[in-house]
């Protein structure tokens, strides 16, 4: 009897080893990116090339939209995506808070691509005159930086103005609603109402921030799959150099999908930076800047090392094709 009990139960756990172990090889087979409405990704997964690149080495590719950088961070951070982009901020964000994270590969600078917005009518002419106005920004966003570089610059502190935390969509609504003195916000919400609001640019990121894109992964994943994030970042490279050089083809295939008319697409994709690099130790610099900012505002609770969070590719993957 008590034979047969231990064998039932051997069995069991066998049985249990077996699955874990099918989870486990499903999981690793199977690579999760996560992406925003607008960027290189949507090009890259309308075009296919990565998942019939990844076939050949048995991965399949999950995709999965987020509203905005924070927002996909967290899915990087509670796991439920491997990889994504986002601006310069939500990564110090979720560094902060612990998300075990790599930075991967960056997109070059681009400081247009981000803007204070007020109405068209508003009596706010410059940056000082935001001094005790309501300010809407996505907390932890790539404008959140911007909108304190920007107050510095006007010799403004970040709470000498009253912020207020609002996702895109929502912003949008109170932005017209005219709930809101200004809107901090990136494209293409931000070329969206340019065109269909009439709002004026306050101030863009020229010469205050860099405003790049942030290739991250989870570092579990990046560690053992290598020769899948290098080829990832070769196809993310690629589509890049194609958008920089095709811009109406990119429009066209971009402007259905954001749901946008054609010249305010047009707009956005010409502001925006393509051709992704492996992080480079000025960019590390530029970011580890960002990371210091925050934490001497108290807006993150730790000070933070940017090398320490950087993906080193093998040397047998760093200049695979």
């Amino acid at each position: 009897m008590r034979a047969t009990v231990l064998r039932r139960s051997l069995l069991a756990l066998f049985a249990t080893a077996v699955a874990f172990g099918a989870m486990t090889q499903a999981q690793a087979d199977t690579l999760r990116i996560g992406y925003q409405k607008y960027g290189t990704l949507v090009l890259l997964k309308a075009r296919g090339t990565l998942e019939k690149r990844l076939a050949a080495q048995g991965v399949d590719v999950k995709w999965t939209e987020f509203p905005g950088g924070p927002q996909l961070l967290e899915g990087l951070n509670v796991g439920s995506i491997d990889f994504g982009v986002t601006g310069e901020t939500p990564p110090v964000f979720a560094q902060a808070a612990g998300a075990d994270l790599l930075y991967v590969a960056s997109e070059p600078p681009a400081p247009t691509s981000e803007a204070i917005l007020v109405p068209k009518d508003s009596p706010i002419k410059s940056v000082q005159d935001l001094k005790g106005k309501k300010v809407a920004l996505n907390k932890g966003s790539n404008v959140h930086y911007l909108l304190v570089r920007a107050l510095a610059e006007a010799g403004l502190k970040y709470t000498d103005i009253q912020t207020v935390y609002l996702a895109p969509a929502d912003a949008r609504a109170a932005f017209e609603r005219g709930s809101l003195d200004a809107w901090v916000i990136w494209d293409p919400y931000q070329a969206a109402a340019e065109k269909q609001l009439q709002a004026r640019t306050l101030r863009d990121g020229t010469g205050i921030v860099d405003n790049n894109q942030f290739y991250l992964a989870t570092r579990p994943y990046a560690e053992a799959h290598p020769q899948v994030i290098s080829a990832l970042v070769d196809e993310v490279r690629s589509v890049g150099e194609w958008s920089r050089a095709h811009p109406d083809e990119v429009t066209a295939q971009v402007a259905p999908l954001l749901g946008l008319p054609a010249d305010i697409t047009e707009v956005s994709v010409k502001r925006q930076g393509y051709g992704a690099q492996l992080i480079s130790p000025a960019t590390v610099a530029a970011q580890q800047k960002i990371a210091d900012t925050f934490y001497d505002l108290k807006l993150i609770p730790k000070p933070l090392d940017i090398a320490s969070v950087v993906w080193k590719a093998p040397a047998s993957v760093a200049k695979a094709p």
